[in-house]
């Protein structure tokens, strides 16, 4: 009776609450939340971009280990276990935040975090594809991604702004990041405790051959680097997102620091809100317009346009470091309409993704682009707090705006098809 109950579940009961975990540790590990964190404890700007931007290593190197999870045990198996080391991860941060050596032990466990959270993707996507067939893929594509964006929402805006609450209600910044991660541990211990009971068991679900995986290992990586024009395409990956890659290290930074330092001077309550709430709604947005007008006439023909709006909303950030504007609405509205620029925009380089996807090895040869994206991500920002410190927040935005000319001259030379994206 138990094992056909399981078999019926609904994907609606694990579909919503699987991708809702998937963000989650991404936002907590990879973005702006640890940035944050760390910026409000006392680290300085250099050596937070820096550490923070280490933790995007395991989503650099994921397409390496991803065939790991197809040799041992079930994907239902991995998706459980990475959710219980999630929240033994968060709640080690957590109890580690008030101690002396705060910095390097919060850095070492997030890496484990960060890991475990890649793995966890690589078995939830493995998990979705097998345990619906491909009419219910289709329908529960965008409820995946609806949820997944709503914990970026969660994690970006909901947590940040949850902490600074208690920054004020305590006094105390350590306790108050403390008691947050204590709250993400919990949330990822109930999640690893109802996903056990509620995600169904596909037969499908099961180790493979080993001999098949090396093989496959070697060729998926052989023929993606044997594509045509491949070497033009790695390089407008690692840098169409060069100028954002650095500007979304020190946005939250800037709206942190005080006036005298050039910043904005906002509260941590404040920068969850505009930049983790607005920001995140109008990134949505924008990808959704994006998607939209991509299916309408293709993404050759947007591509352009999608460029643009992808760099100069740069320029945003340029007028605010000058101008130092005062007003928070103000300030909500053109950190919002960066971000949706930037949506809009990178609907464009996810197309370009797929498009170099396509054919034998897709799904492996798109976790092999995705590596290379996080990459791109990774190097430059590891260096922009530094080169803020060097020469300030007006030339630093500056200096971004500047960095996206490689991405835009290597458009130029792309090879798409122009039917490809558009509907129908």
């Amino acid at each position: 009776m138990k094992k056909m109950k399981n078999k019926n579940t609904s994907p609606w009961a694990w579909v919503p609450s699987l991708y809702f975990a998937q963000g989650i540790p991404y936002v907590v590990a990879a973005t702006i939340f640890s940035l944050i964190m760390y910026k409000r404890l006392g680290i300085s700007n250099a050596d937070a971009a820096m550490y923070t931007s280490w933790l995007y290593l395991p989503w650099v190197i994921k397409p390496f280990w991803s065939p790991f999870v197809d040799l041992f045990r079930t994907k239902r198996w991995w998706i459980v276990t990475m959710q219980l080391l999630i929240g033994a991860g968060l709640a080690g941060v957590a109890f580690c935040i008030p101690l002396p050596y705060f910095l390097q032990t919060t850095l070492a466990i997030l890496w484990l975090v960060a890991f475990s959270s890649a793995t966890h993707d690589i078995a939830a996507d493995g998990f979705y594809m097998i345990a619906l067939d491909q009419e219910k893929q289709s329908f529960f594509i965008g409820i995946r991604s609806t949820f997944y964006r709503i914990s970026m929402i969660a994690g970006q805006g909901g947590l940040v702004m949850f902490a600074g609450y208690l920054e004020e209600k305590t006094g105390n910044i350590p306790l108050a990041w403390s008691l947050t991660f204590y709250l993400c541990a919990g949330l990822f211990i109930a999640f690893a405790v109802y996903h056990f009971f509620v995600l169904p068991k596909p037969k499908d679900d099961k180790p493979v051959q080993n001999e098949s995986v090396q093989t496959g290992f070697f060729v998926t990586f052989g023929s993606f680097f044997s594509k045509k024009g491949i070497g033009i395409s790695l390089g407008f990956i690692l840098l169409y997102r060069l100028g954002e890659s650095q500007l979304i290290k020190l946005a939250a930074p800037f709206l942190f620091d005080s006036r005298d330092m050039g910043g904005l001077g906002l509260s941590t309550y404040e920068v969850g809100f505009a930049y983790g709430t607005v920001g995140v709604i109008c990134l949505t947005a924008g990808g959704i317009l994006g998607g939209i007008a991509a299916s309408k006439g293709g993404l050759k023909k947007w591509l352009w346009t999608m460029v643009f709006c992808m760099n100069a909303t740069n320029l945003l950030y340029v007028y605010m470091a000058f101008f130092q504007p005062e007003n928070y609405i103000v300030i909500c509205s053109l950190v919002g309409f960066e971000q949706f620029g930037y949506g809009f925009g990178f609907t464009a380089f996810m197309l370009y993704l797929i498009y170099i996807s396509k054919g034998e090895h897709q799904t492996s040869h798109y976790a092999i682009c995705t590596g290379f994206m996080a990459l791109g991500m990774m190097l430059p920002g590891m260096t922009a707090g530094w080169i803020q410190e060097a020469i300030g927040y007006p030339n630093f935005f500056i200096w971004v705006c500047i960095c996206t000319i490689p991405g835009i001259i290597l458009t130029y030379y792309l090879k798409i098809d122009p039917k490809f994206g558009k509907k129908g």
